[in-house]
C-alpha cells in the first residue's frame, strides 16, 4: 500500500527520543523505586481556581463549537496581555488560538514553508522541533550553541548556514534544554539579519514566565521595527501548570493570521470553550504559581551543580530559566545515551540523552528539576557514584 510522503519523513522522529523516560516509567509501574528526572511536566498541580472556571463554564453550556481563531474573550485577552507586556498596541487581528504549544507551532510552520525551503534552529533543540519542521517538506539546518556562547544562538553562526532557500529563523527563549534566555540586545541583532536575509522570524516562549531573578526575558516583540516578520508561540502548560488542557496561541502580523486561519479551521475548526473561558482568566492576571516555581526550579539547579559540577569529571550547566539542568558526562567514556540507559538500570535514575535533542548535545544528559529536593539530592548521589564507576572502568 502507499503512504503520503509525510510519514517517511517522520518515521524516525516518533517515541524513540523518549524512550529511556518509557523505560523508567515501565519500571515504575513494575513497582521499582525509579527517580524520574526526565520529562517537564511542572511539580504542582493547575490553580484550583482555573479548574473552577473551566468547570463552570462547562456548567454554562460552554460545550459547543468555536472557531477556527480562537473565543472572542481569549483572543481580546490575550491582545490584552501581549499589549501590556511588549509596550505597544497588540489588536485581535494579530492573534491565533491553537490546542498548545505544539500544534500551534506545526500550524505556523505548515504556513511558512514546505517543500525545498530551509528553517534554521539552534542545536540543541527541543526533541519534537525537527518533526515540525520535516513534517513540512522544508530541510533543518542545525546551528551550533556553544556551551562557552551560554548556549545562546550568535548570529555569526547563523549567516554561515543561510542559503537563498533560507526561509525562517526558529528560536526558542527561553530555551529548552539549556535554559538559556536571549536578550534584546541578542534579539535585535538575530532579527536585524533576518530583515537582512528577508527571513521569518519565529519564537517559542512558553518558558517566559520562569526566568531567574535577574534574568529579563525579551521577545522580538519588542522590536516594533520588525513586527512584520515576527511570530512568537505560548501556552498555559508551564507557566499555570495545566500541560493537560492543551491550550496555546500565536501572535505575528495581521496577514499571518488570516493566512493561517484557513488552515487552523482545516486541522481544528476551534477549541474547547470552557478551556478557552479557563486560559483568558489564567492570562488576564498574573500566575499565582509561576513565581514559586521558578525558585524551586532555580534552587534545584544550585543543588545539582553543588553536587554535580567538578565531582568525576562532571560538569553542570546553570539554566537561567525553565526547569532542566545539563550535565556534561563526557568524561565518563559514554555517550549521552548510554549514559541515561545504565544510569536507569543500575541506579534506577532516569535522565534524557542529550541525544534527544540533537547532535550537540552527543556526551550531555538532560535533568529535570520538577522532583522534590530529596529527591533530587538522592539522583545526584547516585549519579556521582554511577559516573565514578564509569571512570574506573574507562
Amino acid at each position: 500500500m502507499r503512504y503520503a510522503p509525510v510519514t517517511d519523513r517522520l518515521a524516525d522522529l516518533g517515541g524513540a527520543k523518549w524512550e529511556v523516560h518509557a523505560m523508567a516509567r515501565r519500571m515504575q509501574a513494575a513497582g521499582e523505586a525509579v527517580i524520574e528526572l526526565t520529562i517537564g511536566e511542572p511539580d504542582v498541580a493547575t490553580p484550583p481556581a482555573l479548574l473552577e472556571t473551566a468547570a463552570a463554564a462547562m456548567r454554562a453550556g460552554r460545550t459547543g463549537y468555536s472557531n477556527g481563531r480562537g473565543e472572542p474573550a481569549l483572543v481580546a485577552a490575550l491582545a490584552a496581555r501581549y499589549t501590556a507586556r511588549r509596550g505597544r498596541t497588540i489588536g485581535t487581528d494579530q492573534v491565533m488560538c491553537l490546542p498548545g504549544t505544539q500544534t500551534t507551532l506545526y500550524a505556523i510552520l505548515q504556513t511558512l514553508v514546505t517543500n525545498g525551503d530551509e528553517v534554521l534552529v539552534g542545536d540543541p533543540m527541543y526533541a519534537t522541533y525537527e518533526g515540525l519542521i520535516r513534517a513540512t517538506g522544508a530541510t533543518v539546518i542545525p546551528v551550533p550553541l556553544c556551551p562557552e556562547a551560554g548556549f545562546r544562538i550568535r548570529p555569526e553562526d547563523i549567516a554561515a548556514r543561510i542559503t537563498p532557500r533560507s526561509r525562517v529563523l526558529f528560536l526558542n527563549s527561553p530555551h529548552n534544554p539549556t535554559g538559556a534566555v536571549l536578550s534584546r540586545d541578542d534579539l535585535a541583532a538575530l532579527c536585524a539579519l533576518a530583515a537582512a536575509h528577508d527571513l521569518w522570524v519565529l519564537c517559542d516562549e512558553v518558558y517566559e514566565d520562569l526566568c531567574f531573578p535577574g534574568v529579563a526575558f525579551a521577545s522580538p516583540l519588542d522590536l516594533p521595527e520588525y513586527a512584520d516578520r515576527v511570530i512568537v508561540a505560548s501556552s498555559i502548560s508551564k507557566s499555570h501548570a495545566a500541560p493537560g488542557f492543551r491550550s496555546g496561541w500565536c501572535v505575528g502580523p495581521a496577514e499571518f493570521c488570516t493566512r493561517l486561519l484557513p488552515l487552523s479551521e482545516t486541522m481544528l475548526f476551534g477549541s474547547q470553550p470552557f478551556i478557552a473561558d479557563m486560559t483568558a482568566a489564567a492570562v488576564s492576571a498574573p500566575s499565582p504559581i509561576a513565581a514559586e516555581m521558578m525558585a524551586r526550579f532555580q534552587r534545584r539547579a544550585t543543588l545539582i551543580h553543588g553536587e554535580l559540577h567538578g565531582i568525576e569529571g562532571l560538569a553542570v550547566h546553570m539554566p537561567q530559566a525553565g526547569m532542566f539542568a545539563l550535565l556534561d558526562i563526557r568524561a565518563t567514556g559514554l555517550s549521552g545515551d548510554a549514559f541515561a540507559r545504565a544510569l536507569l538500570a543500575q541506579s534506577k535514575v532516569a535522565v534524557m540523552p542529550g541525544e534527544s535533542f540533537g547532535t550537540a548535545l552527543a556526551g550531555w544528559v538532560r535533568l529535570s528539576l520538577t522532583q522534590p529536593d530529596d529527591r533530587v539530592q538522592e539522583a545526584c548521589t547516585r549519579i556521582r557514584a554511577f559516573a565514578a564507576t564509569q571512570r574506573k572502568a574507562a
